[in-house]
């Protein structure tokens, strides 16, 4: 996410990035798209027609 998008969710959410679930960097999905720890990442999944978005904090193993 850019650091505006991050700041919008923080803004909306109002809960700070540290409270966040979190997400190791070297979970798979983390390597795969080159998440670097302290980087907030959007999560998208589908389940038949509905659409849900999850958000980790990247954090050290």
């Amino acid at each position: 996410m850019s650091e505006g998008d991050v700041k919008s969710l923080i803004k909306e959410l109002q809960i700070a990035p540290e409270n966040l679930p979190k997400i190791f960097s070297t979970d798979p999905q983390a390597v795969k798209i080159g998440a670097k720890p302290g980087q907030i990442i959007k999560i998208h999944r589908k389940e038949g027609q509905l659409s849900y978005f999850y958000y980790r904090v990247v954090v050290e193993e």
